[in-house]
């Protein structure tokens, strides 16, 4: 009886052992694989170009990052995806690691008011209402020559030349004539004799004088009653001799340009503003010219016209300036930097860096916190230095991204088709 009670005692323990084992072998290694498979990788892509894939780990061939398994990205998407659905549509979350990688780095959208500056440069050119020309009125030849060098500085009413010219001997002849038929009329007893002796003096003092005769001149030919063989001309400003062409026993006609005399006490400067620029610029706004070859010194300058249409090979335009030339500094033909600084209201800007410019459209991303960066569409206005004015599109005190923006808005077209910065212009491209 004792012996059947083991022999059944170890039945049951043996039926009990087999039970056991079937159910693990059953059970136990199927869940252990499912496990296993749920937590071993399908495979790897690049976060900021999904469509870089690979059936192990390793660097993305397109950026170099470091490829991550699909499965802890979809399960950051559907953590995220709660808050995502909230928001406006391209939305996309990128962690701090990601942010840390691909070097993100944030601006705030400002509004202030301020001053731009700008640099154009210039080419000093003589003053064209302070140039004058020496020329004869009549025929006549050279008998001397006072002024004998081109750059040569004159006074007004310095001696150039003396001209023998036989239309002015006779002219002077004439007045001569006049002034004595005047004393024999004088004692006339015919009625009006008087007055018609001082009109022929008139009438002769007028030819000297469109002659270019000056009242001394005129005054010694009365006074000697001889004429003056050879007729002294005079510089009609102060200024230098920029060309002569005045010599000894030359002959010259009234379109013969004996001498170019200019004032360079004053001189214009004609500058070459860009396109982008030019709405800036406006006739009596201030510059600054800056002399490189005389140690970085600065003389003020002041616009005084705007040329009416834009260079075809340079796309610049012309903005001419005046300024005094202290000491001769500047001299035509000489290149100079102009700096123009322009007062702006207050408006927002952000850093330039943070705009995605794709021709139609031009986009900013948003930092809406906790990793969540959102394309936004602006419209911009001018650029202030190494910022841009938004129009419209952004408020004061947004936070935005500046660096990094071009993998994000990869990423957000990725996720979100149709929503990146250029999109809107592959669009039209497709459609025509």
């Amino acid at each position: 009886m004792k012996v059947l009670k083991v022999l059944l005692a170890l039945v049951l323990l043996a039926a009990a052992f087999v039970g056991g084992f079937g159910y693990g072998r059953w059970y136990g290694p199927r869940e252990a694989k499912g496990l296993h498979q749920a937590e071993k990788p399908h495979g790897y892509h690049c976060p900021m170009h999904p469509n870089f894939r690979s059936d192990k780990p390793g660097e993305c061939g397109i950026c170099g990052m470091r490829l991550v398994p699909d499965e802890a990205d979809s399960a950051g998407t559907k953590a995220a995806g709660g808050d995502l659905a909230s928001m406006p549509a391209g939305t996309i979350h990128v962690s701090a690691e990601k942010q840390q990688l691909i070097g993100v780095r944030y601006g705030v959208a400002e509004e202030a008011a301020g001053s731009h500056s700008f640099r154009a440069v210039g080419k000093v050119a003589i003053d064209e209402t302070r140039q004058a020309r020496v020329q004869s009125k009549t025929e006549g030849w050279i008998d001397q020559v006072f002024v004998n060098f081109t750059g040569k500085l004159v006074e007004k009413g310095q001696p150039l030349l003396t001209l023998y010219s036989p239309e002015l001997l006779a002219s002077q002849h004439e007045y001569l004539l006049a002034l004595k038929s005047r004393e024999i009329l004088r004692n006339s007893t015919l009625a009006g004799t008087g007055a018609q002796g001082e009109s022929l003096i008139n009438a002769a003092r007028k030819r000297l004088e469109l002659w270019d005769l000056t009242a001394e001149q005129i005054a010694g030919i009365e006074k000697s009653r001889l004429p003056v063989t050879n007729i002294t001309l005079h510089a009609p400003i102060s200024g230098y001799v920029m060309t002569r062409n005045a010599f000894p026993k030359q002959r010259v006609m009234p379109e013969t340009e004996l001498y170019s005399i200019v004032d360079l006490s004053r001189v214009w400067v004609m500058a070459d503003v860009f396109e982008n620029e030019m709405s800036m610029i406006r006739e009596g706004m201030g510059a600054t010219l800056t002399l490189s070859y005389a140690g970085g010194r600065k003389i003020a300058a002041r616009v005084n016209y705007i040329q009416p249409q834009v260079d075809p090979m340079t796309r610049t335009l012309k903005v001419r300036l005046e300024a005094e030339n202290p000491g001769l500094l500047l001299k035509p033909d000489m290149f100079v930097d102009v700096d123009f600084t322009v007062s702006s209201p207050r408006r927002v800007s952000v850093p330039a860096d943070a705009v995605l410019d794709a021709g139609l459209r031009k986009t900013v991303f948003v930092d809406r916190g906790d990793g969540y960066l959102e394309p936004r569409a602006v419209e911009t206005g001018d650029r202030i230095g190494n910022r841009i004015e938004i129009l419209k599109g952004l408020a004061a005190g947004e936070k935005v991204v500046t660096s990094g923006n071009f993998l994000i808005d990869s990423e957000s077209q990725m996720r979100s088709p149709g929503t990146g910065a250029a999109t809107h212009d592959h669009g039209q491209a497709a459609k025509q």
